[in-house]
């Protein structure tokens, strides 16, 4: 009875402080993952790496890569703090609270925006959330939440679609640069790829957008959906125990432990690494690192170690090639293959030698070789204990050198 009670009186509690249970519920699951870091102290700023924790869990729960969140957070608050060194809120010029930067917010609790940092860091990864589910805003043919990209048009909401968020110049169809969500974007690149990957580029045209450059109204897009030509990214949040990766660089090194300060041994380009756990944060605290590392050790398991996320992507199965050879694809272990002239009979040999009929096979239609049983006149062996005799009303044909080449790639 005494749990029940506790229970009860700490939903009042959310209640009359205007959170639901709901809310508390889901906000304590993210941040728990985060508790081996302790409390964070009120008025403090916890360490960067507690916030590095809070940051990617809150981005998790939500369902965004989060390469986006933290590059937001470092847009907004390039430090990411929440208190000044007085312990009091860190607000801008244009009233935005927190390590989230919220602004014009007015249906959440504005106190614990300034003093709650997860409530800020929920927030604002709700606000962002909100702005991917817009359907004013364009998006990439055939992707989704996963793709980094994708979140070019909601981070531009996150801070206005704006003329001066425009992706080009309307004058003079340049890039521009200087648009919120190409500062985002250089953030992915330097702080989550450490500058070793560029994320890919939008066809934009200035037909795509209308708007009136000396105006404060919003850019109304005319082009709903996009097709990236070049190379698009996931998250490198969500490699799984057993996934193969490889190296994206040159050479990186692969620490002895989750640290740039630990000790490394050098690992080449294209090393093939299994994913050995789950990733972790760097052991420094005050570390502003914001990459995570995964323990990984390479196929012939002579090495493991820790590698930054900065550097490994998914490896791809490759898939088998296709060779078709007329109608039907070549096969593996296929000697040739038959092609109908006229109507002819599958058979079956029996026990006692002799041949009984399946069934008719049509003029046109064309059959896998495997075998050859040079009984009867001929016996093709097309699988299934079943043959095609060789007559006039078949053609049989041997695979050329080329196509058998294309098959062993």
């Amino acid at each position: 009875m005494k749990s029940i009670k506790m229970r009860l009186g700490f939903i009042t509690c959310l209640i009359l402080l205007g959170w639901s249970y709901e809310e508390a519920y889901a906000e304590s699951i993210w941040t728990s993952k985060c508790s081996s870091y302790g409390e964070i102290k009120p008025n403090q700023n916890p360490a960067f790496q507690h916030l590095n924790c809070l940051l990617t869990n809150a981005a998790l729960e939500a369902k965004i890569p989060p390469e986006v969140v933290k590059a937001v957070a470092s847009k907004e608050n390039g430090a990411w703090k929440q208190f000044d060194e007085n312990g009091e809120p860190v607000i801008s010029k244009d009233n935005g609270i927190g390590i989230m930067q919220i602004t014009n917010q007015l249906g959440y609790d504005q106190e614990k925006l300034k003093y709650d940092i997860n409530y800020n860091i929920k927030v604002g990864v709700e606000i962002l959330s909100d702005m991917y589910g817009r359907k004013d805003l364009p998006k990439i043919k055939g992707t989704g939440r996963e793709i980094i990209e994708n979140w070019y048009f909601p981070i531009m909401a996150y801070n206005g679609t704006k003329p001066s968020n425009s992706p080009i110049y309307q004058s003079s169809g340049l890039k521009n640069i200087d648009a919120y969500q190409e500062k985002v974007f250089a953030f992915i690149e330097k702080d989550s790829y450490i500058n070793n990957t560029k994320l890919g580029q939008f066809p934009f045209n200035t037909a795509d957008f209308e708007y009136d450059p000396n105006s404060s109204k919003n850019i109304y897009f005319k082009k709903m959906e996009y097709t990236l030509t070049n190379q698009m990214h996931t998250t490198a949040y969500q490699f799984q125990i057993g996934d193969k990766v490889e190296i994206t660089e040159n050479t990186v090194n692969l620490r002895s432990q989750p640290s740039t300060s630990s000790v490394a041994k050098t690992i080449a380009n294209n090393t093939t690494l299994t994913i050995d756990g789950n990733f972790l944060y760097d052991q420094s605290l005050t570390s502003i690192n914001q990459f995570v590392w995964y323990p990984v050790k390479t196929q012939d398991q002579k090495l493991a170690g820790y590698i930054s996320s900065a550097y490994i992507t998914k490896k791809l199965d490759v898939p088998a090639v296709k060779v078709m050879w007329g109608k039907t694809e070549l096969k593996l272990g296929q000697t040739g293959k038959v092609t109908i002239l006229s109507n002819t009979n599958l058979v079956k040999m029996e026990s006692n030698g002799s041949l009984s009929t399946v069934r008719t096979l049509k003029k046109g239609e064309e059959y896998r070789v495997y075998s050859f049983n040079s009984n009867l006149g001929g016996l093709y062996g097309v699988g299934g204990g079943n043959y095609i005799q060789n007559s006039a009303n078949i053609k049989y044909e041997t695979p050329s050198k080329s196509k058998l080449a294309l098959l062993s790639q």
